[in-house]
């Protein structure tokens, strides 16, 4: 089956419609997003006024992912002089001074390192805000003059932060923080329908150039032949996941591959993170936002880190899927193929397509290009206009705190 046709792909409307707005409906998006992330960092004022949390690898001080996010957006749109050359731009051309002006010092990501953050002279909270503001101000008038111009920035400015909302998402519930929306609340997921059996036949994972944003690691030649295969209609709930453990899967090293040893090694896992035994019962609980509440067996499985989730399929006499094998049951079989519970780990290492450029903000894509894990689709943590089938999130494989899961593929016969 030839799903390169893209009269035939479906992809997710949300999504589609953010990588195509343009004026007044990019404006809208670029609102909403902000009434997010200040919503959320609301919560994270109530259970933590002084907004303090640890050291960590996993972490980052609230108060710098706030200016990192005006940051961004200034240091590619208000401070950018060639934003009308969206993906073209040159990336070392002249830029405005920096607001505040040692914001790059500060917030750049590629300059300062992580451990540094928690000991940098931050502006307060009321600052900060306020330049939060003066960037979304500034950013909405520009959108509005620059209309006829390419919006790739803004577009990019959204995406960006909307990343970050659903990393302040992943934190709370490190630290937890309760966040009481609904929206990024984990569903319940039906019993597990038939596989789909899917016919195989080339796809082509790459993208041209377009009117619509793409990320630089999405476009580019990337043409896999696929053997035909039969994949999961739906993402591993705990009821199917706890199966493994209940069977001694984390005492089980033959389950294991190398580096799944060696994590298991250095983290002393016994059971998936934030899972627990009932005091008086055989039933489990789970760590959510602070509290421990019985599990919900028809949760996705969750938080599970890429060794887990090859040690289970192991265990099942299942696999991984390919990124290929992914895009192609979801775009050939929209209707068979559910996804968006969680991110799910895929058997493909993140890699350049043929041809690849990098755009402008370099260190999106290149510096990861080093063998960890693909991860397709999205979360219950994620804003829905980021979902979309070809986009390309990526891990390394050890991280459990994002809300991961899987789905699996027979064995090749």
């Amino acid at each position: 089956m030839n799903v390169s046709d893209q009269t035939s792909i479906r992809f997710d409307a949300p999504g589609q419609a953010a990588r195509s707005a343009r004026g007044t409906a990019l404006a809208a998006l670029l609102i909403e997003s902000r009434k997010d992330t200040l919503a959320t960092l609301a919560a994270w004022r109530a259970a933590r006024p002084d907004l303090q949390v640890p050291q960590h690898a996993e972490l980052n001080p609230p108060l710098w992912e706030l200016g990192h996010i005006g940051w961004f957006a200034r240091r590619w749109i208000g401070r950018n002089s060639q934003r009308a050359l969206g993906a073209a731009a040159d990336p070392l051309a002249p830029r405005a001074s920096a607001v505040p002006a040692r914001a790059d010092a500060l917030y750049d990501s590629s300059q300062v390192p992580h451990a540094a953050r928690w000991s940098l002279p931050l502006p307060d909270l009321a600052a900060t805000l306020s330049h939060l503001q003066a960037q979304l101000d500034e950013t909405l008038a520009l959108l509005a003059h620059d209309d006829a111009e390419d919006p790739y920035f803004f577009r990019l400015a959204l995406l960006h932060e909307d990343m970050h909302h659903e990393a302040a998402l992943y934190m709370a519930q490190a630290l937890g923080v309760p966040v009481a929306d609904a929206r990024w609340q984990a569903p319940r997921l039906p019993e597990p329908r038939p596989a789909i059996e899917m016919p195989g036949g080339p796809i082509d994972l790459g993208q041209a150039a377009g009117d619509a944003f793409a990320f630089d690691n999405e476009l580019g030649r990337c043409e896999p032949m696929l053997e035909p295969f039969q994949i999961d209609a739906q993402v591993l709930r705990w009821a199917e996941f706890l199966r493994f453990v209940e069977d001694g899967g984390y005492a089980r090293p033959e389950l294991w591959d190398a580096a799944g040893r060696q994590w298991l090694a250095a983290t002393g896992a016994q059971a998936p993170r934030d899972l627990r035994r009932a005091a008086h019962a055989q039933d489990w609980e789970q760590l959510r936002h602070g509290r421990w509440m019985a599990l919900d067996p028809v949760h996705p499985a969750c938080h599970l880190s890429a060794h887990e989730a090859r040690a289970w399929c192991r265990w099942a006499g299942r696999r991984l899927p390919t990124e290929a094998e992914w895009v192609c049951a979801a775009e050939a079989a929209p209707d068979a193929f559910t996804w968006g519970a969680v991110w799910e780990w895929t058997a493909s290492p993140f890699a350049p397509f043929e041809g690849f450029v990098a755009h402008p903000y370099r260190d999106y894509s290149a510096p990861w290009f080093d063998g960890r894990p693909v991860l397709k689709g999205a979360s219950f943590m994620t804003q829905p206009r980021m979902r979309h089938t070809r986009y390309r999130n990526f891990f390394t494989a050890e991280r459990n705190d994002i809300a991961a899961g899987f789905r699996t593929c027979a064995l090749q016969r």
